[in-house]
């Protein structure tokens, strides 16, 4: 059953639109997918659902994304161009933060990310995700983050940035988690004190 679905994979491509009111519907399928993918979790939302969600026919869904894992495999993709972006944003300025203030604006910005595309990490986990592409996407957002800490005044040196780019990725999943939990109580005062944790690594001497 498993080579039978790889195989369907293969077989499909996504269909990239050419005019302007096609990628306008590509953009409402994917906001969809996004949500429902956040709400019900990958396995458990269905196309049918996604399709609705956006206003749209089944079939113009299956047009552009013939499955659920290549509607996945193209958000995905298209999160992380949103997060490469932000943080390429962020370098512009980087060189007149310290490490402190570095750090708080990750934190706030990665939070800000994670609000608007809640469905990045679930999407990055789910076992069906191509494993060479998850590598090579974690580097790339570590290497982005320990270049931005060490460019900061006092700049970090570079074994430092390397281990704090892996600390914020993880923290990050965290985050997603606790943000994804909207009857938490004490939501807020948690995503507080991972913020508070992240300070600490800079703030407190070693």
């Amino acid at each position: 059953m498993s080579s039978q679905k790889a195989s369907e994979k293969d077989n499909a491509a996504i269909r990239t639109p050419q005019r302007r009111r096609g990628r306008e519907r590509v953009a409402a399928l994917l906001k969809a997918g996004e949500e429902i993918f956040a709400e019900k979790g990958f396995d458990a939302a269905t196309m049918t659902e996604i399709a609705a969600r956006a206003g749209a026919s089944i079939g113009s869904l299956y047009q552009f994304f013939p499955t659920k894992e290549l509607l996945a495999d193209a958000l995905q993709t298209a999160d992380g161009e949103a997060l490469y972006g932000m943080l390429e944003a962020l370098g512009q300025t980087s060189e007149q933060m310290t490490p402190a203030e570095l750090l708080d604006r990750l934190f706030q910005d990665l939070s800000a990310f994670l609000l608007s595309h809640p469905a990045f990490v679930l999407l990055v986990d789910r076992p069906a995700a191509d494993k060479a592409q998850k590598s090579d996407r974690r580097n790339r957002m570590r290497g982005q983050i320990a270049r931005l800490l060490s460019q900061t005044k006092p700049p970090l040196s570079q074994e430092r940035a390397d281990v704090l780019a892996v600390i914020i990725l993880h923290l990050m999943r965290v985050a997603a988690a606790v943000s994804g939990e909207a009857d938490l109580p004490v939501r807020d005062a948690v995503l507080q004190d991972l913020r508070a944790m992240l300070m600490r690594q800079v703030n407190e001497p070693r």
